[in-house]
């Protein structure tokens, strides 16, 4: 949870209006590579049920990575007999080169792209659309691995989609269900930040969309999905599984080293509801209730492990005095920085001076129960003085972390009212607004006249690795 108060990068989350029936509210973007048979039923089939079903003004635009075959003839054709469609034509392979560059230019405010194949059930386009649209979620996917969802396919895709989706939760600690699943939505205010940040311009870039906006704490949504496998889809795993699991490799260690800008796509303060006021409620305590009692069960633990080493060579209460230090320098330290989010050395000294203050109170609370137990007994049983020493820790981590919270690390967040006084210098000095660019138009022109390569030149690659012509999907 952000406790700072200066806005983030992205704009807080808004219902869309309808807006006027020329401007498209969703633009799907159908990435194909030699698809001359099924791109136009492809199209036509879209193009009817978005007609039928879709309340908003919608775009279908055709993004054609390389094609060799007469796929572009075809793009032309449907363009100039569908207003809706639009076709545009990169010069280099890459599904996810072609999805990044098409989103990036588009003005419709929601974003999204299906298989050429019309593998899922388009009964699922609405509702995949409509969190975004209301202004509930920042992307969202379809999901095959889902309960209610009703999937068609052969037991080895179905194997390796398991494995694959398995692999992200155990290595990228992912927690949306489908990360391969070609049915995404995104809104452009979120894409035009987060896809900078993706490197990948093959079939890992959903994958990697999806990994970065998880863990910069955006809203992913999913929809449960009827799907039925192409039988004839020319994707070739393993090639295809050997460049996502160097993907997974690539963005994993990104992640560890910190080299991501993640805080690019933070929300303004305010935005989430953990952020609000609440009276009677303490702000954070529910968080740090979890954290607490999984520093606290782990440093028991330890605290058992060294109270059993030292009380093989010393009596019962030097060994609990000593396992009690140890454990409390360790416990104060991991509540420092994972229950209260206290960053950098700054007063860690004097949080560990706090903190022994608090081992001693401890070290009262199970010293004594100990002697009481060898007042009552004059020889306890081992068990029956670990018994009694659980007893008594579970007593004095209660009071640990009244302390820690109210003493130790006690909330200092700055008064609403220093915050005010430090943004008024820039309300009274406004900046001129920003010239206003049309959106291109994404026409591919006719063969005839040759205008599809100055069609294709007017959109730049978004990133510098966009221009290498050695990417062979």
């Amino acid at each position: 949870m952000r406790t700072d108060s200066s806005p983030g990068t992205l704009p807080a989350r808004e219902h869309l209006p309808a807006g006027d029936a020329g401007t498209p509210v969703l633009d799907v973007v159908i990435p194909v590579y030699n698809e001359e048979k099924d791109l136009q039923p492809c199209v036509l089939r879209l193009h009817e049920h978005l007609k039928r079903t879709f309340p908003y003004a919608f775009r279908i635009t055709i993004a054609d990575n390389a094609s060799t075959d007469t796929t572009p003839q075809v793009s032309q054709r449907l363009e100039a007999r569908i207003p809706e469609v639009r076709a545009f034509r990169l010069e280099q392979k890459g599904r996810g080169r072609a999805l990044r560059t098409v989103w990036s230019a588009s003005d419709a405010p929601v974003l999204a792209y299906m298989d050429v194949d019309l593998s899922t059930d388009l009964n699922a386009l609405l509702p995949l659309v409509a969190p975004l649209i209301s202004g509930h979620s920042d992307l969202a996917i379809g999901s095959r691995l889902s309960r209610s969802s009703r999937v068609v396919r052969g037991p080895k895709r179905e194997f390796i989609s398991r494995s694959y989706n398995l692999i992200l939760r155990g290595s990228l600690q992912a927690r949306f269900s489908d990360a391969q699943c070609g049915f995404k939505a995104i809104r452009r205010e979120v894409a035009q930040v987060l896809l900078p940040l993706v490197e990948d311009t093959g079939w890992f870039f959903d994958t990697e969309m999806l990994v970065l906006a998880e863990r910069a704490g955006l809203r992913i949504h999913e929809v449960p999905v009827d799907w039925v496998d192409d039988p004839d889809s020319t994707v070739h795993i393993v090639r295809t599984a050997t460049d996502d699991l160097k993907g997974v490799w690539r963005v994993g260690k990104a992640l560890a080293t910190g080299s991501l800008p993640l805080d690019r796509l933070a929300r303004p303060f305010g935005d989430d509801p953990r952020d609000r006021e609440i009276k009677d409620v303490p702000k954070g305590l529910a968080r740090q209730l979890v954290g607490f009692c999984v520093v606290g069960g782990l440093s028991t633990l330890f605290y058992l492990l060294l109270y059993s080493g030292f009380r093989q060579f010393t009596g019962s209460q030097v060994a609990n005095a000593l396992a009690l230090l140890v454990s409390a320098v360790a416990n104060t330290a991991a509540n420092r920085r994972l229950t209260f989010g206290v960053r950098g050395r700054g007063g860690a000294i004097r949080h560990q001076a706090q903190g022994l203050v608090v081992f001693g109170i401890g070290l009262a609370l199970t010293s004594g129960s100990l002697a009481a137990l060898n007042a009552a007994t004059a020889n306890p049983a081992r068990s029956t003085e670990l018994a009694v020493l659980i007893a008594a820790n579970l007593a004095a981590t209660v009071l640990r972390f009244l302390l820690f919270r109210v003493w130790v690390f006690p909330d200092r967040t700055e008064e609403p009212s220093t915050v005010v006084a430090q943004h008024i210098p820039t309300y009274a000095t406004p900046q001129p607004p920003l010239p206003q660019r049309p959106a291109p138009h994404f026409r591919a022109g006719d063969a005839a006249d040759h205008t599809w390569r100055d069609a294709t030149m007017r959109l730049q690659p978004v990133r510098p690795s966009d221009t290498d012509l050695g990417d062979s999907r």
